[in-house]
């Protein structure tokens, strides 16, 4: 398996990670997808959004698949009135990834990162590594420190799981 930037990050900072490989259905890049292929629960595999908040600009949040960011939970612990997810057509540009591969290491820029707190009930999570098909499991404390995270309540329950 080819080390990604976010490993490389991870090995820098002498944090513990493990790579984890699927084969990617470009017509389904959701957590869920990845949770099954993965043999894991969805709410461990964590997706990593971009937002922007009319005080703070782009702002980083990574939540539990099978959940939905709230953006007036997040805008309340960003310091934001309000926060809005940045089009898809932004992504790449801001974070130097592209849909279904963001990782919430090594983005273009240092921007602010919030953390869902439910992350803090398993000993390890996953997120993207940066490619498609290719996801990094490491401890929830060792990401947040990674990236001086802020951490809470950031979702909601799903009706469809998605």
């Amino acid at each position: 398996m080819k080390k990604t930037n976010a490993a490389r990050i991870l090995e820098r900072l002498g944090i513990a990670y493990t790579l984890l490989e699927f084969d990617v259905d470009e017509d389904d890049l959701s957590a869920q997808d990845a949770a099954k292929k993965l043999g894991l629960p969805p709410e461990q595999i964590f997706k990593t959004l971009v937002a922007r908040g009319d005080k703070s600009g782009v702002i980083i949040a990574c939540v539990p698949g099978g959940r939905e960011l709230d953006l007036k939970a997040l805008a309340k612990v960003s310091g934001n009135k309000r926060v809005d997810l940045v089009p898809l057509k932004e992504v790449r540009q801001l974070t130097g990834y592209i849909r279904g591969a963001v990782s919430p290491l090594g983005l273009k820029s240092n921007y602010p990162f919030y953390l869902d707190q439910s992350a803090f009930i398993y000993p390890a999570i996953i997120v993207s590594a940066g490619n498609r098909g290719v996801q990094v499991s490491l401890s929830p404390q060792d990401l947040a420190s990674a990236l001086e995270a802020e951490t809470g309540t950031l979702t909601r329950q799903t009706s469809t799981g998605s």
